[in-house]
């Protein structure tokens, strides 16, 4: 079994909690493609606001 690179991991967290607010305890009961798609969305909608490329956002390509 190949565990999860733990910076990615608290990256992943960082980033949802920074824009939705969401517990430790909410963050760590999602699974991992739940969790990578929230990424997707958040970088998505940020890109609509900000009008920024896509290759400057760390999330962008998952």
């Amino acid at each position: 079994m190949k565990l999860y690179p733990t910076a990615q991991l608290y990256e992943e967290m960082a980033f949802i909690a920074y824009h939705f607010h969401w517990s430790h305890t909410e963050l760590m009961e999602l699974e991992h493609r739940e969790r990578r798609q929230w990424c997707r969305e958040i970088s998505s909608i940020n890109r609509k606001l900000d009008s920024e490329p896509a290759p400057n956002n760390p999330f962008a390509g998952i």
